[in-house]
């Protein structure tokens, strides 16, 4: 296994020769290319074909310049096969929400080569591309919270109203629901790490929507469980929680190599709550694509140099948004590599 890759370097917190970037919805609507494909297809279609999503994840390699692909797919299709009822509507809707242990029980533990082989093909086929490229390949997963968050609300949520009267009212069906759905992660981690992910990322998108304390109770032992199930020679964790910034310390005692910042957080001093050993991912604003090149240029040199040496792989706080002009993340990608080397050059 390859493991010089500046991007790999900088999860491991080495010095690289310039700061790494990819982002997080790389390929998706913004892309006229993407749109071509996806128009024939519906996107659970898209999901489960090994080689579209091998096509749309290599878009953006070849049209941006990103220092790493991330596996096409979505956090909800391991899901579907433990016996949820999922469409996109176009949002992700669920007919079959989680409300009592009964339907906790009804729910199985998936088995990835046989539930969701269409992934580890993809897999597969996205190492022999991504060798010419000279790019690594990460894979992913939802976090438990988030995915039991989708799996009580049925969809998604701007209160968590369910899901948190779970947690406080039904703490014996909310246990039994995130050590399922643990495993679940666990497994479909592992296989794509077998499979031949060079590093793989946890998204919590819903974490941060938490009290401290309940963070640390409810979500906090579950990422855990997960991250130290998973952990792999030479395989970096980066674990992203989204609005974490009153959780930081928590999100970095859960575990993982890099932590992943959005954007409310200055990014000097989530280095500081995270400590300087591990490594960080962010966090620039995606609405701030929409900024006038020059003024792009401006924050990427900030939160560069804000950053510090070592330790930061460039990203958005959160995924790109469809109507992102295609130029502005071409000029992003191009400011960072320009002011990550002129950073390091001492």
């Amino acid at each position: 296994m390859t493991t010089d890759y500046r991007f790999l370097k900088a999860c491991r917190n080495e010095p690289v020769d310039t700061t790494p970037v990819w982002l997080m919805r790389q390929a998706g609507r913004y892309m006229p290319e993407y749109n071509a494909v996806r128009k024939n297809v519906s996107f659970l279609e898209l999901c489960h074909s090994p080689e579209l999503c091998t096509e749309v994840t290599l878009q953006p390699i070849d049209i941006l310049g990103v220092d790493a692909a991330i596996l096409f797919s979505d956090i909800l299709v391991p899901i579907e096969p433990m016996g949820m009822k999922l469409d996109f509507v176009p949002a992700p809707v669920f007919a079959n929400p989680i409300k009592s242990q009964a339907d906790v029980d009804r729910l199985r533990v998936i088995e990835p080569e046989a539930d969701v082989p269409y992934v580890i093909e993809t897999i597969k086929m996205l190492r022999k591309e991504l060798v010419s490229r000279n790019v690594p390949l990460i894979g992913f997963a939802g976090s438990p919270f988030t995915l039991a968050s989708y799996m009580v609300e049925g969809g998604g949520s701007k209160n968590y109203i369910k899901l948190k009267s779970m947690m406080w009212n039904a703490p014996e069906v909310y246990r039994s629901l995130m050590e399922k759905v643990s495993e679940t992660v666990i497994r479909y981690l592992k296989a794509q790490i077998a499979a031949g992910a060079q590093a793989v990322q946890l998204f919590d998108s819903w974490g941060g929507v938490l009290a401290p304390a309940d963070y640390l109770n409810y979500v906090m032992p579950y990422t855990m469980r997960v991250i130290q199930a998973i952990k792999t020679p030479g395989i970096p964790i980066i674990n992203f929680v989204g609005n974490s910034q009153g959780i930081m310390p928590l999100v970095a005692q859960s575990g993982g190599d890099v932590i992943g910042v959005d954007w409310r957080i200055d990014i000097a001093e989530a280095r500081r709550q995270v400590g300087m050993n591990k490594a960080v991912q962010g966090n620039l604003d995606p609405i701030a694509l929409f900024a006038p090149i020059p003024e792009i240029d401006r924050k990427v040199k900030e939160i560069i140099v804000a950053a510090g040496d070592t330790g930061l792989v460039f990203n958005l706080g959160h995924g790109i948004v469809p109507e992102t002009p295609v130029d502005h993340v071409k000029a992003l990608v191009d400011s960072v590599h320009r002011h990550g080397e002129s950073h390091r050059v001492k």
